[in-house]
């Protein structure tokens, strides 16, 4: 798995590539930290801790995550599973869950999985982002 982590000393942030659906809710919400088209594309710097904290807990994928003081954040665990469906985008489910594709099962232990609903995933089950290229 493709896994970067850009850290200011206060927060590390976690991008795991492989997860992104590229719903594009990190640069909406702080454009001025989430710069795709820059290099590194993450620039921690120009925004606090507490409001890079709570963009990273509204990515819907799951591929940003953040530890504070080299201690793994944890979510609250979900007391029932949930199904949110993204308008024009895949279907999230929000809780641990075992994926099951022929006679091999995995359990994803993120807390949410986002799968693909448009078919043009390279990623299947789970959505790539290729949903935005399919219109």
């Amino acid at each position: 798995m493709d896994k970067k982590e850009y850290s200011n000393g206060e927060i590390t942030v976690v991008w795991k590539a492989d997860l992104c659906i590229h719903s594009g809710n990190c640069v909406k919400g702080l454009p001025n930290v989430f710069k795709p088209e820059e290099k590194p594309w993450i620039q921690l710097e120009s925004t606090t801790t507490e409001q890079l904290a709570n963009q990273i807990n509204k990515c819907p994928s799951g591929a940003l995550s953040y530890y504070k003081k080299e201690k793994p954040q944890k979510e609250t665990p979900v007391a029932q599973t949930k199904v949110e469906l993204i308008e024009n985008g895949p279907l999230v489910v929000h809780g641990p869950l075992v994926v099951k594709a022929g006679d091999t099962e995995s359990l994803r232990t993120t807390p949410r999985t986002s799968f693909c609903r448009c078919g043009a995933s390279s990623n299947k089950p789970f959505c790539d982002g290729s949903h935005k290229t399919r219109g």
